[in-house]
């Protein structure tokens, strides 16, 4: 079974940077049976697609964020991390990290409670 837990600032400042950690319990983040996601929901819009750290460390990220985006893990504490560059007011949102199996493309079947940040001036 797999549970993640979103956790960070819930209040950030404008053109700052966002760093939010996931905390995986279960299996380990670098079991190939798993990739890790971020994902958000600003207020009133629909989930966005944010980015991916795979079981070997290797990141990718959602074309219009990849520049302000930045993914990494800590496989001794069995978290990853989002950081995002330079906030604006369109980057508040709901933050979310969820577990995707392998195998089954697109299937997030596991998911954190959410994080709300929000982005002030």
């Amino acid at each position: 079974q797999v549970q993640l837990q979103e956790s960070g600032p819930g209040l950030v400042q404008l053109s700052q940077t966002l760093s939010l950690t996931c905390t995986v319990s279960g299996p380990s983040i670098t079991s190939s049976d798993y990739y890790w996601h971020w994902i958000r929901q600003p207020p009133g819009k629909g989930l966005e697609y944010m980015g991916v750290i795979f079981d070997t460390g290797t990141t990718d990220s959602s074309p219009p964020l990849k520049s302000r985006t930045f993914i990494s893990r800590d496989t001794c504490k069995n978290q990853f991390t989002l950081q995002l560059s330079s906030v604006t007011q369109e980057d508040t949102a709901v933050y979310y990290c969820a577990a995707e199996t392998v195998g089954s493309p697109g299937d997030f079947g596991s998911w954190g409670q959410g994080t709300q940040v929000t982005v002030s001036s």
